[in-house]
C-alpha cells in the first residue's frame, strides 16, 4: 500500500467577513450545488501552493471578493472516501469584488452572524464561527 495514500488532502479557507451597519459584522457563505450544502469558502492546494495562497485564491475563486487575512482559526479535520483532509481556516475581511454563479459556488449570501450559524449545513463550519466570533473585534 502506498503511503502517499494516508497523506492528507491539504486544503485552506476563510471565514469571509465585512463590516455591517451598525458596527456588526456580515458573514459570506456560499452554496454548492454538487453537495447542496452552505459552507465557508475553501478548497484544494494546487501543488506547492502554500495555505495563505490557497486561501486568498480560493475566496475569489468562489465569492469574486479579494480579501486580507486575519488571525488563523483552528484547522478543521475529517476523513473524505476514507482519506484524511485538512483544512487551515483565516478570519478574513472582504476588500470588494463581484459574485458570479459558476459550476462549483452558485449563491453567495452575506448574513448576521447568527442567521449564517442557522444557514450553516455543517456542525465543524458553525464552530469555525464560533471561533471567528470569539475573536476580539480589534484583531479580526
Amino acid at each position: 500500500m502506498s503511503t502517499a495514500r494516508q497523506d492528507p488532502v491539504r486544503a485552506a479557507g476563510c471565514v469571509l467577513w465585512r463590516p455591517a451597519p451598525g458596527g456588526d459584522v456580515e458573514i459570506a457563505l456560499v452554496h454548492r450545488p454538487r453537495y447542496d450544502d452552505w459552507s465557508h469558502p475553501k478548497g484544494k492546494r494546487k501543488r506547492g501552493e502554500g495555505a495563505e495562497a490557497c486561501a486568498l485564491r480560493e475566496v475569489l475563486e468562489e465569492t469574486g471578493h479579494r480579501c486580507a487575512l486575519g488571525p488563523r482559526l483552528p484547522t478543521v479535520r475529517y476523513p473524505v472516501d476514507g482519506r484524511p483532509k485538512e483544512v487551515d481556516y483565516w478570519a478574513a475581511r472582504a476588500l470588494g469584488g463581484a459574485f458570479a454563479p459558476g459550476r462549483e459556488v452558485d449563491r453567495l449570501r452575506w448574513l448576521p452572524p447568527a442567521a449564517a450559524r442557522a444557514l450553516l449545513t455543517r456542525p465543524r463550519d458553525r464552530d469555525l464561527l464560533d471561533a471567528f466570533l470569539a475573536l476580539p473585534r480589534a484583531v479580526r
